[in-house]
């Protein structure tokens, strides 16, 4: 009875690696961008790629497929084989602001996607022209109020989480903020210089050399607590607006019905990437803030930020097709 249970365990235990073994990323792995090269979100890919290469030892390598914001890629990754060789980066537009502003989308995040790791968070800012008399955000919320005709903010995009946090910070000051949408973040502070908008949000790297350069004025950031990049800017809540806060962020994901066990290949393969120190200062000049955890942490994140972004998207009327 003995020799049959060693024969058992044995038996048992060999089969256990062979189902690990076959779970196993054993090949080139690809990650989609749906957004154009040089952009935050496929300089994050690759320099993440270039970690993962050696963690995982296997070719990394980062594939863009621009378009519908990111749609494309989405769509890509939901037709892709489970086998961990695809997955994708992608900010929080795809997995969740999408499927609260289309009501058809190609994909469903919800079924098509497994969620594998969350890996960093970046913040907003508010910004106005360095000839702009409101020096805080009391001034400018007293300021709009004051000039109604010249109440309004600028988004990089209509249906962008910036659009989105603009209505957020209209309800949370007690004003009503005209949306001027902008063809990208470049357009839209040329015309906040040019004094065309009274305000601005984007994210802080693609404001920061104007910040820097005194074109431009930061008033608040939209995170929990400041952002390295711009720690003298104060967050919305301690500039006034309490509840005024959200941040965007970027994780990866793999096709639904991926092996568990390569999903939790893959996550500590992006865990141990996010702590090298390399990567972290890389990130920083970014402005992404590394974020790392379970693939359930990104789940409860996912659901966190739906339930926080719904009401706003509701009020802001917005719809994307």
């Amino acid at each position: 009875m003995k020799t049959l249970m060693n024969h058992l365990a044995v038996w048992a235990a060999t089969l256990l690696l062979a189902t690990a073994a076959q779970a196993q990323v054993d090949k080139p792995v690809r990650i989609l961008v749906g957004f154009a090269p040089g952009g935050s979100a496929d300089i994050a890919a690759r320099l993440l790629a270039e970690r993962l290469t050696g963690e995982l030892k296997q070719s990394v390598v980062v594939e863009n497929k621009p378009g519908a914001g990111g749609r494309i890629a989405a769509e890509m990754l939901k037709n892709a084989p489970p086998d961990g060789a695809t997955l994708m980066l992608a900010p929080i537009v795809v997995p969740v602001l999408a499927p609260l502003v289309f009501s058809k989308l190609p994909y469903n995040p919800a079924t098509d996607f497994a969620p594998v790791a969350s890996v960093a968070n970046f913040q907003f800012g508010l910004s106005v022209a360095a000839s702009h008399p409101a020096k805080s955000v009391v001034e400018l919320v007293a300021w709009w109020k004051a000039n109604p005709a010249q109440a309004n903010f600028g988004s990089p995009a209509p249906g962008s989480l910036p659009h989105f946090f603009g209505v957020m910070i209209a309800s949370g000051a007690g004003v009503d903020l005209v949306h001027v949408p902008f063809n990208g973040g470049g357009p839209m502070m040329t015309a906040l210089v040019g004094n065309q908008i009274s305000s601005a949000i984007d994210t802080l790297v693609d404001q920061i050399e104007l910040v820097r350069g005194g074109k431009t004025r930061m008033l608040a950031t939209s995170g929990a607590t400041r952002s390295p990049l711009l720690p003298e800017v104060p967050t919305f809540g301690e500039a006034g607006l309490k509840g005024v806060e959200g941040t965007s962020w970027f994780a990866v994901y793999a096709p639904a019905k991926t092996p568990a066990p390569t999903i939790q290949q893959l996550n500590a393969a992006i865990n141990k990437a996010l702590q090298n120190p390399e990567l972290r200062e890389r990130f920083g000049k970014l402005g992404l803030e590394p974020t790392g955890g379970s693939p359930a942490d990104l789940a409860l994140i996912m659901k966190r930020d739906s339930e926080r972004w719904a009401p706003v998207i509701k009020a802001s009327g917005f719809k994307g097709d």
